[in-house]
């Protein structure tokens, strides 16, 4: 009989409706994209395992609807997060100055026991649009937020091509992996090799 080590990571995606969430969640779990936009309505979640070094890691990946009245989705929601990914949208340049308002929003409700070590990640999607013509903000403008910020990390990212998910989400378990602390599930029996399984939920907080 193996032992192996099992992690589920909660993380937390935020960012202003219609820069590209889901579907950068779906590209990344379920390899589609979809041309049509449907709003996200409070909650949902996707969960996708993979295997970091020795250990089966699951995350659990919360999209939040961006309409601020669905901003305050109440602390239950935020709370056991360990990592929390910030999106926008590098054409739509209030989707960027937004990010500031999402940030605190996120350290108010999560009340991290370290607000200044709790990782971020930065996404800025939708590089591809008109390659790249309609470009509002730019990857210079995007990189000093994330100095001010702690030194975010930052990835420009294209759901409809999936370039860069896969890396910025292996990032974002990692960091998740690296702040988790009383999260871990130890099982007996589990497969030496762990397949990728996806699963489906949500609620409408």
């Amino acid at each position: 009989m193996s032992f192996r080590r099992r992690t589920l990571l909660k993380v937390i995606v935020l960012g202003d409706s219609g820069v590209g969430k889901t579907s950068l969640m779906n590209q990344y779990v379920h390899k589609r994209f979809s041309q049509q936009y449907k709003a996200t309505i409070g909650a949902d979640f996707v969960t996708k395992e993979l295997q970091i070094d020795d250990k089966i890691v699951t995350l659990q990946i919360w999209d939040t609807a961006g309409q601020e009245r669905f901003q305050s989705l109440g602390i239950a929601f935020y709370r056991g997060a360990d990592c929390c990914v910030l999106v926008y949208d590098v054409n739509v340049a209030r989707s960027f100055d937004t990010l500031d308002n999402w940030h605190e929003e996120f350290l108010k409700q999560a009340n991290p026991s370290d607000p200044s070590s709790f990782p971020f990640i930065l996404l800025g999607n939708k590089i591809d649009i008109d390659g790249g013509n309609s470009r509002v903000v730019s990857e210079q403008k995007a990189t000093d937020w994330c100095s001010s910020k702690g030194n975010i990390p930052y990835y420009e990212t294209s759901a409809k091509e999936d370039h860069n998910v896969d890396d910025a989400f292996l990032h974002i378990a990692k960091s998740a992996m690296a702040n988790e602390h009383e999260q871990d599930l130890y099982f007996h029996g589990v497969p030496e090799t762990a397949t990728e399984t996806e699963q489906r939920g949500g609620c409408s907080c």
